[in-house]
């Protein structure tokens, strides 16, 4: 991969307004991806069946996946006229460091399966653009490599079983690698009924057998491109950061997964003693659960399903939000599952959320093009906020409250 990176340009109040000035700057190959959703398709037509599976999917009937994104439609915006918006910014402080947007970078396990060094183009790309990227413990990139390739960007989130030892030792070596901000996700006790992988025929560690060849062959620039490029540059591919170091593809290995149901608030208790940085719980969808990370000492929370891919059915994070803005005192609370546009990371913001986070979008965009597609991702939600802001008659972030919302069913039933 290039480490030379094109120049962020600034541009002045009326280029900035203009639309999909973002994509007519871009390489060819971005040109019509004019928005997050764009990049699936190509990135569907690059990547193997069983691995395009394994991103996209939900589980069981995708329930979940589907309400991620129809929770945003229920709502609709209300914008304010004759406003000076001539100086808005989007730029928002979490954790007494400004970013230039309120939204970063979701953990995602198969990056650098679908796209080279795929954990190291979303790490570079946000820093780039001054937004924070989640390294997944289910990543392939050792957490040490990305944080080095961007200090003060990355964070850390970690799936722990319940075992002192296990905690211990990871904490420990995030804390020597440099991480300031530690994400606990908590809402995989144990694996999710994922049918889709059965179907597609994905596993992990990825099993070799003529299906899987015979999808490889399907694919040729994924095979040359990342994983040919990626075994003859580095090797075979190990999951790095979640128990013992497992290879990627092997007849035999299996990924360590013990003990995920013995996980407690207990444990929590330990890896705040244990912890000197941030604390962050990721999975939370109740208000009760809320209250006691706020109790245990987490300095923020996601409220999450993550992605809609472990319980069907389970709530919206979007829908439970405002509950849980209200007990969380000052503890931040931030968001994930579902965002797609501008006006989703507005909403949310206007629910309370501090921050938002993507996953699915960047992904694609770092199969499609690797760092450059997913700076071109990151500045076209960037532009996409800025236009509604100007819209909405909204200078700062902080302006997005629950007066710009109403229920899109007509009938305002949100306080205004």
């Amino acid at each position: 991969m290039s480490t030379v990176k094109p120049p962020i340009q600034t541009l002045s109040s009326a280029d900035r307004a203009a639309p999909h000035l973002t994509s007519a700057a871009a390489p060819p190959a971005l040109r019509l991806m004019l928005a997050l959703e764009d990049f699936e398709a190509p990135a569907r037509r690059y990547i193997p069946r069983p691995i395009y599976g394994y991103v996209s999917g939900g589980v069981e009937r995708n329930v979940t996946l589907n309400w991620n994104r129809s929770a945003f439609d229920d709502l609709a915006l209300v914008p304010r006229m004759l406003v000076n918006v001539s100086q808005r910014s989007q730029k928002t402080e979490l954790f007494g460091r400004v970013y230039d947007s309120p939204f970063g970078i979701a953990p995602m396990g198969g990056t650098s399966l679908a796209a080279f060094q795929g954990d190291l183009a979303l790490a570079t790309a946000a820093a780039s653009r001054n937004v924070p990227m989640i390294l997944s413990g289910a990543s392939l990139t050792p957490l040490e490599q990305v944080r080095s390739a961007s200090p003060g960007h990355s964070w850390f989130q970690a799936y722990l079983p319940g075992e002192e030892q296990a905690i211990t030792e990871l904490v420990e070596r995030v804390a020597r690698a440099g991480y300031d901000t530690l994400v606990l996700t908590v809402d995989i006790p144990v694996g999710a009924n994922r049918e889709n992988n059965v179907r597609n025929g994905y596993n992990a560690p990825l099993r070799p057998n003529l299906r899987l060849a015979l999808q490889c062959l399907a694919r040729p620039r994924w095979l040359v491109g990342t994983a040919l490029r990626t075994y003859f540059t580095q090797g075979m591919p190990h999951f790095e950061n979640m128990g013992k170091r497992t290879p990627l593809v092997s007849r035999t290995a299996v990924r360590e997964r013990a003990n995920r149901d013995h996980l407690n608030w207990a444990h929590v208790a330990l890896m705040r003693r244990l912890w000197p940085g941030r604390l962050v719980i990721k999975g939370i969808l109740d208000k009760a659960d809320a209250k006691l990370a706020r109790e245990h000492g987490a300095d923020g929370i996601i409220v999450s399903n993550h992605g809609g891919r472990q319980l069907d059915s389970a709530s919206s994070p979007l829908r439970v939000l405002p509950g849980i803005v209200e007990l969380a005192g000052d503890m931040t609370v931030m968001m994930d599952s579902g965002v797609r546009r501008g006006t989703d990371v507005l909403k949310a913001l206007a629910l309370g959320a501090k921050f938002v986070f993507i996953g699915r979008p960047m992904l694609y965009a770092a199969a499609v093009a690797g760092e450059t597609g997913v700076r071109h991702a990151i500045k076209l939600l960037q532009d996409e906020i800025d236009r509604d802001m100007a819209m909405l008659g909204a200078n700062t972030i902080a302006e997005m409250s629950r007066e710009r919302l109403m229920d899109a069913r007509g009938f305002d039933g949100l306080g205004r």
